[in-house]
């Protein structure tokens, strides 16, 4: 009869635990949103997610706050949302980084971004493009690379910082290309672009947004783009690998993600909602406009894609010899 009782009990807890599980998330969300970003406030990451936040709260019909928490090359706004209460009231919009780059590059991370992390989906694609000063006299990727190896150390080029995806870029091509040519990291992509355009470096790897009006009043040449296709921002550009060099892809990407333990039926509803919002006109026309694609997948879809870039970028670290203490 204690066995019976027991079991009783528990198929009880059970069904009360399930029944308010679903009415929970019947419910969701009840209260404003809380939307962690991982960078300062004004960058490029910070504007897409605002617009992102904009969308959610239309979705939702909920208040959306966007929250920035910089640090520590995206690491710290990640863990903050690592440890939050797994309720679906606080999420983050993430970037490459954070989520995949940095577990090689810095020593030791607070959270796990496989284990400690539960994803909603990925957001976009944002390729880079290699910029060249038009002194240089060269038109495209080939000619660059002639150059640059009949003047041995001659040449460097510049990114916004160690360890982005434009410094691992550089460092990518110039390992299938075989060059010697240095690397000179600055704070942002704005004090890069600066000394490129003023000649004072021959050459950077650079968001397609940030290099955009330098390529239209001619003052930069479009050298290639670093995603596996052509970019729609810059049509007539190749991409590295159509010019000799198959398998070279380096872009950059966006994703919403959740503390793990969020409960799954959350985790829809905002996944849903997400998707809406990144397929709207508006986010599809602000990526458009820097180079960038949707790239929504399913929350299943997303981990394993994240899964996948963490060991592909830690090859291009170690060969860049790169490391953040």
């Amino acid at each position: 009869m204690k066995i019976e009782s027991t079991r009783r009990l528990i198929l009880a807890c059970a069904v009360t635990l399930s029944t308010t599980s679903v009415a929970w998330a019947q419910s969701f969300p009840s209260k404003p949103i809380r939307l962690v970003v991982p960078f300062a406030a004004g960058g490029p990451t910070d504007i897409l997610s605002r617009t992102y936040a904009k969308g959610l709260s239309e979705v939702l019909k909920q208040t959306v706050v966007v929250e920035n928490k910089p640090g520590a090359g995206g690491n710290l706004g990640v863990d903050t949302v690592a440890k939050a209460v797994p309720d679906g009231y606080t999420i983050g919009f993430a970037t490459i980084g954070p989520l995949a780059v940095n577990v090689t590059l810095f020593g030791n991370l607070p959270y796990d971004p496989v284990k400690d992390i539960a994803p909603i989906t990925r957001f976009a694609f944002v390729p880079n493009v290699l910029l060249a000063h038009p002194s240089l006299g060269v038109k495209n990727l080939n000619e660059l690379i002639r150059l640059i190896k009949s003047n041995p150390d001659k040449y460097n080029y510049a990114s916004g910082g160690n360890g982005t995806t434009q410094h691992l870029g550089g460092e990518m091509l110039k390992a299938m290309a075989q060059l010697k040519l240095p690397h000179i990291p600055y704070k942002g992509e704005g004090p890069a672009m600066t000394d490129v355009l003023g000649g004072q470096v021959p050459m950077t790897f650079s968001s397609i947004a940030a290099g955009m009006q330098h390529i239209k009043a001619g003052k930069l040449v479009p050298i290639a783009v670093t995603s596996a296709q052509r970019s729609p921002a810059l049509p007539n550009v190749p991409t590295v690998a159509e010019m000799g060099f198959p398998g070279y892809e380096a872009t950059a990407w966006y994703g919403v993600i959740a503390p793990a333990g969020t409960p799954s039926d959350i985790i829809q509803k905002l996944h849903a909602a997400s998707v809406k919002v990144i397929n709207s006109p508006e986010v599809t026309e602000r990526l458009a406009a820097g180079g960038g694609t949707p790239a929504p997948t399913s929350p299943e879809a997303f981990g394993a894609f994240i899964q996948s870039e963490i060991p592909r970028w830690a090859q291009a670290i170690k060969a860049a010899g790169a490391r953040v203490d």
